[in-house]
């Protein structure tokens, strides 16, 4: 059932736009998809809390009381996208299904003592100023600017809270971007190129300009004269992220059209993007780091998608791209509730950001 509401879902979009989307397929696949992060987000364990103890006692600390808010769904990241994603499809679909249920969850996790707990873990701890560096920095971004451009006041009080965390994120990014001298060029969380993306489009939301001049600073001394990306060697073997197509993600955010067309002309040659059109092949969806390539799928996806909306109707990349999309979406889909919790505490958030963002 999911699989061919899917397919027309998929179909109906990309024919028509999504702006005129049925919403008997949206609603339908927004309920499957929010059970996801509403099974996990309350999940404690299994649980990688990534938590560098500073001595013999502070290890015996439970995730949720070192992440009061975030500490279900496996990892603290995981949890905070999870958390978006609700958010999201609140905004998205006020009268689904498990509003209420939503509700809940949400106001639970947004109390001011929680939030003032999570901000206070980045200077409590002598090593938890790169806790989550830059992957879960650009998520509670992504969450906050949700927050932020939804006019209701449910959302409003929510953002309100939010904000202790926020600041402090901000706060240690702004403090590590001069110092960054190099950009991580992994398919995995510390990817540069995927951080700034949410960094930026969070500084324009929120129209924090020295902010946003600080990203696109960093973003053209590490990508700019960038030529020949090697993505023919794509993908390594646990990637969620493509190192290539998340910088060209960026670039054009930054860039103006014609600037961007021509920046990625030198950017991807030919080889290499033939091989990024290709679907990754997930072997064992049971394995944590396999399961990996489902999320690869769906970001491919979603990097297609804004990279064809930034080239010219002349350019013929765009229509293959944009078929590219639609092609990693109709593959990928299905796959994101498969049981398995490696999959499931996770893989929808990235469905939701490739549909709808």
């Amino acid at each position: 059932m999911l699989k061919k509401a899917i397919f027309v879902f998929l179909t109906f979009t990309y024919c028509s736009g999504m702006a005129q989307t049925d919403s008997l397929f949206n609603i339908k696949i927004a309920e499957k998809l929010a059970e996801m992060p509403l099974h996990c987000i309350s999940q404690e364990f299994p649980n990688k809390t990534g938590h560098s103890s500073d001595g013999p006692n502070d290890h015996k600390l439970l995730p949720s009381e070192l992440h009061p808010s975030f500490y279900g769904c496996l990892d603290w990241h995981s949890s905070v996208h999870g958390h978006w994603m609700l958010v999201k499809l609140l905004k998205l679909y006020p009268e689904i299904s498990q509003r209420d249920q939503i509700i809940k969850v949400l106001d639970h996790s947004f109390q001011p003592e929680k939030i003032k707990t999570e901000a206070e873990y980045f200077t409590k701890y002598k090593t938890t100023k790169t806790f989550e560096r830059t992957y879960g920095w650009a998520w509670l971004l992504k969450l906050d600017q949700e927050l932020l451009t939804w006019n209701d006041p449910m959302a409003q009080k929510w953002h309100q809270t939010l904000q202790p965390l926020t600041k402090e994120i901000v706060r240690i990014w702004d403090e590590f971007l001069p110092k960054q001298t190099y950009p991580n060029r992994t398919g995995v969380h510390p990817n540069t190129a995927f951080g700034l993306c949410f960094a930026l489009d969070w500084a324009r939301a929120t129209k924090n300009t020295d902010f946003e001049i600080s990203v696109i600073d960093k973003a053209n001394r590490f990508y700019f004269e960038q030529k020949v990306a090697p993505a023919y060697l794509e993908p390594d073997g646990s990637d969620f992220l493509s190192p290539n197509l998340e910088i060209a993600d960026l670039m054009r955010r930054i860039l103006g059209p014609k600037e961007f067309e021509i920046w990625f002309k030198a950017f991807l040659e030919p080889k290499s993007i033939q091989n990024l059109l290709k679907q990754p092949v997930v072997s064992d969806r049971t394995d944590f780091q396999i399961v990996h390539l489902d999320g690869l799928s769906l970001s491919r996806a979603w990097c297609f998608k804004g990279i064809a909306a930034s080239l010219p109707k002349t350019n013929p990349l765009k229509a293959k791209f944009e078929k590219a999309s639609f092609d990693f979406l109709k593959n990928t889909l299905p796959n994101v509730t498969s049981g398995n919790y490696g999959g499931d505490h996770w893989l929808a958030s990235f469905a939701v950001y490739a549909i709808f963002d």
